[in-house]
């Protein structure tokens, strides 16, 4: 195809058009803040900005995971430290009802203390963080137990569901979070017989033996009733474990977010000053282009023709 264009007028709409695509570029990258909005403004680096994208998303969701797990950790912490407070308040009063010189009727209204002390400790197995059973194990939408006086142990289990729940950590690897309240409260042996340090057990063992006036049997129950709150103890040494783990992994997890938006604003990033020169420049070297192609000759074989 031949052109009706001269040379000079060729280069000039090439030289224009250059510039008025970097004008155009400069433009886009001012107004959406982005050196890269489309795959074609860097081909070598979308699979980078994507990845770091990606990375983001599941940072935030970790954060969101571990703030949830931090939650539900502090609750529990501080229902093992009034469970703890319930055990010891029950030592005393095995003290008191094991004195010699106390009478049956005493002996029953301690019964009736004991028995208000097993009723807040299910209370305490059953704590709630937004609707969430803290020790309901995996199946944390129910309570796991309530109050049966008739039960071996003072308590009916309506939960069975063990505590498998994890949560990631943005530097690699999980934790467990949680324990059962069967893990912590209920503890069994192997043939689901009631082990010697089950809180429940220890409590109403403690009313049973004031109740039937047996000084050898609250004995006895102190002694469970010592196992039971070491047996407190570990679980909450369990979950200030939990804490440390969540606030660090938190503040790990905080860190990289920043490691991400800095390297994604490396990569897509614009430079919104030199965009704005690169605008300006551009349109003042369009305009003299302009200018100058406007001052040139327009002679024709028509000029030289009588």
């Amino acid at each position: 195809m031949i052109s009706n264009l001269s040379p000079s007028s060729e280069a000039f709409l090439a030289d224009t058009g250059r510039v008025q695509r970097k004008v155009a570029d400069a433009t886009r990258q001012v107004s959406s803040g982005k050196r890269v909005n489309v795959a074609s403004d860097a081909p070598n680096e979308i699979d980078t900005i994507l990845q770091l994208r990606t990375d983001e998303v599941r940072n935030a969701q970790i954060q969101e995971n571990l703030a949830v797990a931090q939650a539900d950790a502090s609750a529990a912490d501080g229902a093992l430290t009034s469970a703890t407070q319930l055990m010891d308040r029950a030592t005393v009063l095995a003290a008191q009802g094991a004195n010699f010189t106390l009478d049956a009727t005493g002996r029953q209204n301690i019964a009736g203390e004991v028995q208000s002390l097993l009723e807040q400790m299910t209370a305490v197995s059953n704590t709630t963080v937004q609707g969430r059973y803290v020790f309901g194990g995996d199946q944390d939408s129910t309570p796991p137990y309530q109050v049966d006086l008739t039960a071996t142990n003072g308590v009916t289990r309506l939960t069975s569901s063990p505590s498998t729940r994890q949560v990631e950590s943005a530097a690699g690897g999980a934790f467990a979070v949680s324990q059962s309240a069967q893990d912590i409260f209920d503890s069994r042996n192997p043939d689901d017989t009631l082990a010697s340090s089950n809180v429940f057990a220890a409590l109403n063992n403690l009313r049973l033996s004031l109740l039937s006036n047996d000084t050898a049997q609250i004995t006895a129950a102190s002694a469970s009733l010592q196992l039971a709150s070491d047996h407190l103890n570990t679980a909450q040494a369990f979950y200030g474990t939990v804490e440390n783990r969540i606030t660090d992994a938190t503040n790990y997890s905080a860190n990289y977010d920043v490691q991400l938006q800095t390297e994604l604003s490396q990569k897509q990033d614009a430079d919104v000053t030199s965009a704005a020169l690169a605008i300006t420049q551009g349109n003042t070297q369009l305009e003299a282009a302009f200018q100058m192609q406007a001052k040139m000759p327009r002679t024709t074989l028509f000029d030289f023709m009588g």
